[in-house]
């Protein structure tokens, strides 16, 4: 019986795997959930934690390939083994939940939903990537998510996953008695997948911002070396809106109420002491050209010691306006824990300088030509899986959402695919036109429904233009979202109690048998 929970286990995790873009199949999502549910029930805590260490690392090191392009095999492994540890923790929980040997979907859902809160905030601040509703942004249940958020939407798949592993448990050994059950929790399963349809959802109408987000590509040579000559990533930059600018003044292109580069796109600090000129003045000429404000990305020492890395807007005859620093930074990306154990496993540890962390949200208000102030929200690159750091945008006014991203290290693997589908996902969630900016691609502009609009390839040249709509209000999600971790934490909690009274005799046969 082992080697086929095992089994199981494995299957559940390429099949969550197989979930995520860039294969997006979906309905796998729900498959993995039920995959461990039915790998579980009526297990020992021991088979639990190895099924639930298996489906994770069969789920996430392949997910995570990106993670090697440049860093190499070592932390790759590492970080998938660490990932891994979550949904082990989460397969011992559902073996002592269902001891019994009946696959519980509901208790089971609010585990997953459990784990998944302990990878966004733990260790070191958390990696929610691959969370189980960044992979339904082409299911029906993504409206589902602007009531209960990413947290709520995941206990969502896991609770269908559950309801099919129920009804599979019910059909298998005794067909014609378990059938009429069987199909019951099929039904369930399949109401909680469709019901979502019913919901509206969200419009697309509304007053419109014209925007252009521009996609640099990279200069030559660097994608071997992530270093380029001094300048030559804000050239690519310039270049571009100064053509944009030109197309405009034509008649080839509308005239942008605001344009959008990526992080990192100038590779000049222009926040320097001297004031940086070099960098100024070229970003100055393109602003001015343009005749619009400019956002854009850099990292900045500020005179320090430790760097920034920024989001700064520019006016056209007036210069450097607001300054975003990006606040939830990424732990082994922009800084560094266990340096000194991490340094043996990469040499590019050493190459990552522990950035310092901004301290307030990142909505920035934009005057434009035609006399009205964009309140734009700016989460820059992995912020977009943080959910306190996209509620917040939304709650301080944001009526427009913008996630300039850097994907220069991560090659030509899904990496990118995933990451404007956690856009697309919060674009629905929080009810806002979304600009999903990269350097390298895919870039696109998102739609409160989540359609990308203009999307644009990997490593390519891109010029993205379109009104997109703003809006204001606060959708159920940013008020019932922070309180699924909580509410899933109870039910837990109170199972499991249950379960060890029922295993001490302190429960009366009546409940037990309940």
């Amino acid at each position: 019986m082992l080697p086929v929970r095992l089994l199981l286990a494995t299957l559940g995790g390429l099949a969550l795997w197989l979930a995520f873009p860039g294969y997006d199949v979906w309905p796998l999502a729900l498959v993995g959930c039920g995959t461990l549910a039915l790998a579980t029930a009526g297990a020992s805590i021991r088979t639990g934690l190895a099924a639930g260490f298996l489906l994770g690392l069969t789920w996430f090191a392949p997910m995570f390939t990106w993670a090697s392009t440049y860093a190499g095999i070592m932390p790759w492994l590492a970080m998938s083994a660490a990932s891994a540890l979550y949904p082990m923790a989460l397969g011992g929980v559902l073996a002592w939940l269902q001891r019994g040997g009946v696959v519980r979907p509901f208790v089971g859902a609010a585990a997953w939903a459990l784990m998944e809160w302990g990878r966004a905030v733990s260790p070191f601040g958390g990696f929610p990537w691959a969370r189980l509703g960044f992979s339904q942004a082409d299911s029906p249940l993504i409206q589902v998510v602007s009531w209960v958020g990413v947290p709520g939407l995941g206990f969502v798949v896991a609770l269908a996953g559950g309801l099919i592993a129920l009804a599979l448990q019910r059909l298998v050994p005794r067909v014609s008695r378990s059938l009429p059950r069987a199909l019951a929790s099929a039904v369930a399963a399949s109401a909680v997948v469709l019901a979502p349809l019913l919901m509206p959802a969200h419009g697309v109408d509304g007053p419109t911002v014209r925007v252009a987000a521009v996609q640099g590509d990279l200069p030559p040579g660097f994608t071997r070396t992530l270093t380029a000559d001094r300048g030559a990533m804000l050239q690519r930059y310039t270049d571009l809106t100064h053509a944009l600018a030109r197309e405009v003044a034509g008649g080839e292109r509308t005239y942008p109420d605001v344009v959008l580069w990526p992080e990192g796109a100038s590779d000049l600090d222009p926040l320097r002491p001297d004031g940086s000129p070099e960098a100024t003045a070229r970003i100055m000429a393109a602003v001015d050209d343009i005749d619009a404000p400019v956002l854009l990305g850099a990292t900045s020492r500020r005179g320090g010691e430790a760097p920034h890395n920024l989001m700064l807007s520019y006016l056209p005859g007036t210069g450097l306006d607001e300054v975003y620093t990006k606040v939830y930074l990424a732990p082994f990306g922009e800084v560094m824990p266990l340096r000194g154990i991490m340094r043996h496993l990469s040499p590019w540890v050493d190459r990552i300088t522990d950035f310092v962390p901004g301290t307030q949200p990142g909505v920035m208000a934009v005057p434009m030509r035609d006399g009205r102030t964009l309140e734009l929200g700016v989460g820059i690159c992995f912020e977009v899986v943080v959910d306190p750091a996209m509620q917040d945008l939304v709650r301080g006014g944001a009526a427009l959402l913008a996630v300039p991203t850097s994907n220069a290290w991560f090659g030509e693997g899904d990496q990118a695919a995933q990451h404007i589908a956690a856009s697309r996902v919060r674009a629905v969630e929080l009810d806002r036109a979304l600009v999903h900016i990269s350097n390298v691609g895919i870039s696109g502009l998102i739609t409160p429904d989540g359609v990308v609009h203009e999307e644009s390839g990997l490593f390519t040249e891109a010029m993205l233009e379109g009104d997109l709509p703003l809006k204001t209000g606060l959708t159920p999600a940013v008020h019932v979202g922070p309180w699924v971790p909580v509410g899933a934490a109870v039910i837990v909690v109170l199972a499991l109690l249950l379960q060890l009274a029922r295993r001490t005799g302190q429960v009366s046969p009546g409940l037990r048998d309940g």
